[in-house]
């Protein structure tokens, strides 16, 4: 068990954390859509050229996954996180290829104390995944609820 360095307090409005270095393999890219989204774009390198993408892609769930990794290695495992009543946006805004090396920038938009259970709390946050180039991959928009530190303190 990994001790818990992050609780509620920790997300403040506007705050920004960059984080991430996830190289994606053409190999996984097919191995993770061959059991979950087996299209031509994710499964078929050949196949995949005469597709909308030109060219093999990972599938938008994989990206997710792959996000959730990042996500659970830069913050999750060390915090008081207490789940998620899920997203509010999910835009996939370019493909992911073999050879990309994915990277997120974490932002805070919003957070308050849960009214009905005081010693959590409910925080916004902004994930956008880049490559290595900067370009936009994927935004997940969404809320994650926080034991707090200090339950019952003021805000």
């Amino acid at each position: 068990m990994s001790v818990i360095k992050y609780y509620w307090e920790d997300f403040i409005p506007g705050e920004v954390a960059t984080f991430g270095a996830y190289h994606v393999t053409k190999e996984e890219i097919i191995e993770f859509a061959s059991v979950y989204d087996p299209q031509l774009m994710h499964t078929d390198e050949e196949a995949a050229k005469k597709t909308f993408m030109g060219g093999l892609c990972a599938s938008g769930w994989h990206t997710c996954a792959m996000s959730m990794r990042m996500m659970c290695d830069h913050y999750l495992l060390e915090s008081a996180a207490m789940g998620s009543p899920g997203l509010d946006d999910n835009k996939w805004r370019a493909p992911v290829r073999p050879g990309d090396i994915l990277s997120m920038k974490r932002e805070c938009l919003d957070r308050r104390v849960s009214q009905s259970r005081p010693e959590m709390g409910l925080t916004r946050l902004r994930h956008t995944v880049t490559n290595q180039h900067g370009e936009v991959k994927m935004i997940l928009e969404g809320s994650l609820l926080f034991a707090r530190r200090h339950p019952g303190a003021e805000v």
